[in-house]
């Protein structure tokens, strides 16, 4: 039995090499742009190992410290952890950060939503000096913004109190009474974060297709029915990026308590930063205050990971 083999034609002679070639040129062009790309990469990963990574591992080493500006680091094993989470002080500041969340977040976010539902609504020029308007509190500092709330909320000649003078309230000590004090720092907080929440909401709902909106009013659907069922959940990735970002940004809020009210009164102010930031500066021992802000990365790692856990975030398809 003979087994007879096909023969390439003159013209597959021809091609099979040039395809050959092709493919060795275009693994070759492969590369050559990997190559490029890793160089051109290199520079920002030498910055992140030298400005992030290496002093998080440092940190990590310290921690496990007795280690001040004094003296060489002495090994102590878990006591830094220990003492941090045995101390009431600490997850007392941690309980206010997450008060402090609630008091921020969510009325951001819907204020915000608000505000970009008014600015995709009117018309376009209109629309340009509202986005600017609600802008503008991002630039200002928040050490200024403290202070013009400071003076806003003075007991005896703060314009807050003269305003409620007007309706026969008597003055409040908004900055001096426990009760108030977390509220007083939560409305500039907010107010300094509606800017950019505002304009990200403002983006994802332009990118929403028209269609959508003009299906639902032919079937009669008002305003909100177009809201709910339509605008939310087209913004859903954009609302849980801004609800972790939120969250993280609040629970983290240093400058305002720290200009307004020094963590008092009763620090009942006193919100994990500046927990933290109290010990460093008022402690010979620096690894306690490292080993608190380490935890303090765990808690918001762990809770952010709750939220994506949660709150499942959907690719668009359009």
């Amino acid at each position: 039995m003979t087994v007879t083999h096909p023969t390439m034609t003159e013209t597959e002679a021809l091609i099979v090499p040039d395809a050959r070639n092709a493919r060795r040129r275009h693994q070759r062009y492969l590369y050559r742009d990997g190559k490029i790309a890793y160089w051109l990469l290199l520079p920002a990963v030498v910055l992140l190992g030298i400005f992030v990574i290496w002093p998080a591992l440092y940190a990590v080493f310290l921690s496990f410290h007795d280690w001040s500006f004094y003296k060489a680091p002495e090994f102590v094993g878990w006591r830094n952890y220990t003492n941090v989470l045995t101390d009431p002080l600490f997850w007392a500041a941690i309980g206010r950060g997450f008060v402090f969340v609630v008091m921020t977040v969510p009325p951001m976010l819907l204020l915000a939503f608000g505000f970009s539902s008014l600015v995709v609504a009117v018309a376009r020029r209109f629309a340009s000096v509202l986005k600017v308007s609600i802008y503008l509190p991002t630039i200002i500092s928040t050490v200024i913004t403290s202070i013009i709330f400071v003076v806003i909320y003075d007991y005896s000649g703060g314009l807050l109190n003269a305003f409620l003078g007007l309706f026969g309230i008597d003055p409040v000590a908004w900055l001096g009474d426990p009760k108030w004090a977390l509220l007083a720092i939560a409305i500039p907080a907010v107010w300094l974060g509606m800017g950019l929440t505002s304009l990200i909401m403002v983006a994802a709902m332009i990118d929403i297709p028209t269609e959508y909106y003009e299906a639902a009013a032919m079937e009669g659907a008002n305003w909100w029915q177009k809201t709910f069922f339509i605008t939310i959940p087209q913004m859903k990735n954009i609302i849980l990026y801004l609800l972790v970002t939120g969250f993280v940004a609040a629970i983290q809020q240093l400058d305002l308590p720290l200009v307004m009210t020094q963590g008092g009164p009763l620090d009942s102010t006193t919100l994990p930063n500046l927990f933290i930031f109290n010990h460093f500066t008022n402690d010979v021992n620096v690894g306690y205050s490292i080993a608190a802000a380490l935890l303090l990365f765990v808690v918001l790692g762990t809770v952010s990971a709750l939220i994506f856990r949660f709150v499942n975030s959907e690719r668009l398809v359009d």
